[in-house]
């Protein structure tokens, strides 16, 4: 592993002063206690007044309190509440310790709001705290979720060389290994591992940091997601070596490798392995398994599998019962499913929304509607609220069905009971007007989504344009592009060439080809496409990330000679981009939506649904459907 080198550039401390990398911040009372805020009116109030206690380098009771509130949200998966916490602290006269920075990072990489690290870096220098090994832990962890291994391991080596009291951690490594697993370069996991284990012969490495079972663990799920079998055997002979004995977490990441390679039958060998190893199989094992043979079409050997469960001990969780339905479903085997059904109720185990969501969509897909409502029904006896997701499903039966006025009214219906619509609902309905030929209804539809500050996609304008396209109306097909400029969603070279083929379809080939461009145009754009589904941008990461169809029940988990340097390992990741919406419409008003301003929350209305699309022709029915 080659170190990434990191630039530092001068800072200023708090008395204004230039402070050259280096030098330690001086944590006193400074020029914050002496601050003006300027508010509404144009009066200028005094800041309030600084806790006595947090002017003398100590965490008073108050910090100390809120950092636990803080930490508890975050458990409580409500990241997004965290900031509003932090900013009470400071308007209080209070001054956040390290550890409440801390907090505040992982409530930032919870909501990948990484665009934020580089201002709270910021904070932390200009309050004088000193990173400690549990900082540099969380900050190597929030690179790490964002990909950006570049930074990671340059935050790595300033934690080991440049601070001498903050030396890597088991956690440190194995954050690092998993990361470059993730970023499909085990390789270098390898040789983290290596240089952990001694292997490479790094000063960085302490004698006393030696791998752990989790950190095996890693290694081997590195190795398998790769589908590089015989390297994570080899993982798995030395930890044997070492004295470290697989657990049921080694086996079922060997299982899953094996079941993504259609060779469930070896997943399913790994259980009598588990046996002699007096190992006793989890419900995540008979699941990895089950949904193996489901990929492959063997749904017999899927429901002897759930079977088999109950004499192993094992009762089947609702995600298996939910993998062996979905898989019954595909198939169109209906007697199958009352099967499964009653099996679940034979167990003893309640159907969840994804249960309901499977047999929706299945349903959806054919545009039967009656059966549709009578899944809905049962759903809402059963006491499972709808979610967006399902509300999508259903409107994609109505376009199926034909009714686009019915999937509309969909939109309504959400607003009434709470449920906020999404890209996928609004993009969904849009495509069934467009399917039947009315873009004036779908116009409507797209401006709806907007006062409501859903933002639309690439798959929003896409649509709308092949809409236009089979009303052999090009002009207004070519005005949708400028309506991805003001909505800030940039065209690929797909999207142009349904412009094109809406002009040549009326035999205007000239202009089809004016809006193809020149063909270092389109070497430029298919550059930048390529380039965003390699390091995917925001509204990919979006649309990829949107609540899909085949949802799973996941979906539904000393001295300190270099202070200030820290800092410019964030360089990077100062351009992040943040979601705008529409100022309050009666449709927003309706739904009883509450928008915070905060940037660290901004971007999480964005992430919701997920669209697709059926025949891509622009000279095809094409719906692209949540």
């Amino acid at each position: 592993m080659v170190e990434t080198p990191i630039h530092l550039a001068s800072t200023s401390n708090s008395t204004g002063k230039t402070r050259n990398n280096g030098e330690q911040l001086n944590g006193s009372a400074s020029m914050e206690e002496e601050k003006q805020q300027v508010i509404d009116g144009g009066a200028v109030q005094p800041a309030p007044s600084v806790c006595t206690t947090c002017a003398k380098g100590h965490a008073c009771q108050a910090v100390i309190s809120r950092t636990r509130e803080m930490r508890a949200l975050i458990d409580a998966k409500k990241p997004h509440q965290v900031q509003a916490v932090f900013e009470h602290l400071a308007d209080e006269g209070h001054r956040p310790s390290l550890v409440t920075y801390t907090t505040l990072l992982s409530a930032v990489t919870s909501q990948r709001t990484f665009e934020a690290i580089p201002s709270l870096l910021a904070d932390i220098d200009a309050a004088g705290l000193h990173p400690d090994s549990i900082f540099f832990n969380a900050l190597i962890n929030a690179f790490v979720e964002a990909g950006r291994m570049g930074e990671a391991t340059s935050t790595f080596w300033k934690m080991s060389r440049h601070h001498p009291g903050c030396r890597p951690t088991i956690s440190t490594f194995n954050t690092l290994i998993k990361g470059f697993g993730l970023a499909g370069r085990p390789e270098e996991s390898q040789r983290i591992f290596d240089m952990m284990a001694g292997g490479a012969g790094d000063v960085v490495a302490a004698s006393t940091v030696r791998p752990n079972l989790t950190t095996y663990n890693i290694l081997v799920k590195a190795w398998c997601d790769h589908r590089r079998l015989e390297e994570a055997w080899g993982v798995v002979g030395r930890m044997r070596a070492r004295g470290v004995e697989p657990d049921v977490v080694t086996y079922n990441t060997v299982a899953s490798a094996y079941a993504k390679n259609d060779e469930t039958w070896r997943a399913e060998e790994l259980v009598v392995e588990m046996m002699r190893a007096r190992l006793r199989t989890s419900d995540r094992t008979w699941g990895i398994i089950v949904g193996g043979y489901c990929r492959e079409g063997r749904l017999e050997e899927a429901l002897r599998c759930v079977r088999q469960m109950k004499e192993a001990g094992v009762l089947p969780n609702v995600i298996v019962f939910n993998t062996l339905l979905k898989g019954f479903l595909d198939a169109n085997d209906m007697a199958a499913v009352d099967d499964v059904l009653g099996l679940m109720e034979q167990f003893g185990i309640k159907p969840d929304i994804v249960t309901y969501s499977h047999q929706l969509n299945a349903f959806s897909s054919l545009g039967h509607m009656a059966k549709c409502n009578k899944v809905f029904d049962r759903m809402v006896e059963a006491g499972v609220e709808p979610d967006p997701q399902v509300y999508s499903i259903l409107a994609k039966g109505y376009v199926r069905a034909q009714q686009p006025g019915k999937a509309e009214e969909l939109l309504q219906r959400m607003c009434r009971i709470g449920v906020r619509p999404n890209v996928v609902t609004f993009t969904t309905v849009i495509s069934g007007w467009c399917s039947v030929a009315d873009m004036d209804n779908a116009t409507k539809v797209y401006r709806k989504m907007r006062d409501a500050g859903v933002r639309p996609n690439l798959r929003t304008f896409e649509t709308l344009i092949w809409g236009y396209s089979e009303q052999k109306q090009p002009w207004k097909a070519q005005e949708v592009l400028q309506m991805m400029q003001e909505a800030g969603v940039r065209p690929k070279q797909s999207t142009h060439s349904l412009v094109a083929d809406a002009w040549k379809a009326v035999g205007l080939t000239e202009n089809g080809n004016r809006a193809l461009g020149s063909p270092d145009d389109r070497l430029r754009r298919n550059a930048n496409d390529d380039n965003e589904a390699d390091h995917g941008s925001e509204d990919n990461d979006d649309d990829d990330k949107l609540q899909r169809l085949g949802r799973t029940n996941e979906e539904a988990k000393s001295d300190h000679p270099s202070h200030s340097s820290f800092l410019q390992v964030t360089s990077a990741l100062g351009t992040g981009k943040a979601g705008r919406f529409a100022s309050t419409s009666p449709l927003q008003r309706s739904c009883q939506l509450r928008m915070r301003s905060s940037g660290f929350c901004r971007n999480l209305w964005q992430k919701q649904g997920r669209l697709y699309s059926q025949g891509v022709s622009s000279f095809k029915i094409m719906v692209f459907l949540g």
